[in-house]
């Protein structure tokens, strides 16, 4: 059966999986979503992320990160662009999320990146995720 979001069903299984206190979640891969997984890396997100090959398709395998009393890192997550309705955002109109201490993932002609990097340098794309 194909899936016809997988990023919502990435983010949607991230979210299950830190509220019900996993140490980490899988799924099925691909590029954009190993490319998403990346971004929330280094924004801090998340503690690490590995693709695991396996039979008939490999898994992305996201650790998650916790505060020293088992606090959630992320406090939300809401896909924004959706295979229904697009959303995108020029480089003059990138979304900042809750001030600047979330992060918003776009997809950009350069690759997925997060909003402070497509802001520094000067491009727009498809607002894909906020995370907070």
């Amino acid at each position: 059966m194909t899936m016809t979001d997988p990023i919502a069903d990435m983010l949607t299984r991230i979210r299950n999986a830190q509220s019900a206190g996993k140490d980490s979640v899988s799924m099925p891969t691909s590029k954009k979503l190993v490319e998403v997984a990346r971004v929330m890396h280094e924004e801090g997100f998340i503690a690490s992320y590995d693709v695991v090959e396996g039979s008939p398709r490999a898994t992305l395998q996201i650790n998650l990160k916790y505060g020293p009393h088992g606090e959630k890192t992320m406090r939300g997550i809401k896909r924004v662009s959706k295979p229904g309705l697009r959303i995108y955002a020029g480089k003059d109109k990138l979304p900042r999320v809750l001030g600047g201490l979330g992060l918003a993932i776009i997809s950009t002609s350069e690759g997925v990146m997060a909003d402070r990097d497509a802001r520094a340098k000067g491009i727009g794309g498809e607002v894909v995720a906020y995370v907070w």
